[in-house]
């Protein structure tokens, strides 16, 4: 047998188990991206409401789907960290801290934005998401009624009541 034999047969045998490897190897690569992408999209789109569970929960997969080793990503796990820790942090005023929140958030949008290849500045990231008006009455008033139910649940708050018609008595 020659060399050109040897080598037609090796490429029988070993063709299709690097083409299974390959497919194997890409397909891994893009399913990683996705849950990057995921992640990325799940957070530009509820930025306006930061206490959706959709965002927190997305907020906890960046250090499962974003790589410290990757020069890029630590980038966007570094952000994550500062951001988390001002999310812990409750010595600022409410206004300051809303401030830093919103600024925190919007560097750790863009950090993920240039690692996934998107054109999003910060000023877009910042203030091109739309919230209504109505949403955050919604979300006041629902905080309200939990508060107020709590503490009747409590005992710390009666119920007030107040009959408006008396029944008519028997008058025969």
């Amino acid at each position: 047998m020659t060399i050109a034999d040897w080598l037609m047969i090796a490429a029988v045998l070993l063709g299709p188990i690097i083409a299974v490897q390959l497919t194997r190897f890409l397909d891994n690569k893009k399913e990683v991206r996705e849950r990057k992408l995921h992640v990325f999209k799940t957070l530009m789109a509820t930025r306006a409401y930061a206490v959706s569970w959709d965002h927190v929960e997305a907020l906890n997969r960046i250090d499962l789907e974003f790589d410290k080793n990757n020069k890029k990503e630590k980038l966007v796990i570094e952000a994550w960290k500062e951001y988390l820790d001002l999310l812990g942090n409750k010595t600022m005023s409410p206004e300051q801290w809303d401030i830093k929140r919103v600024e925190l958030l919007v560097e750790l949008l863009h950090k993920m934005a240039q690692v996934l290849d998107y054109d999003f500045d910060k000023t877009h990231i910042k203030n091109s998401s739309y919230m209504p008006g109505a949403h955050g009455n919604i979300e006041d008033e629902q905080k309200a009624i939990r508060a107020g139910l709590i503490q009747v649940l409590e005992g710390k708050r009666p119920i007030p009541m107040a009959v408006a018609n008396w029944p008519k008595g028997n008058e025969s």
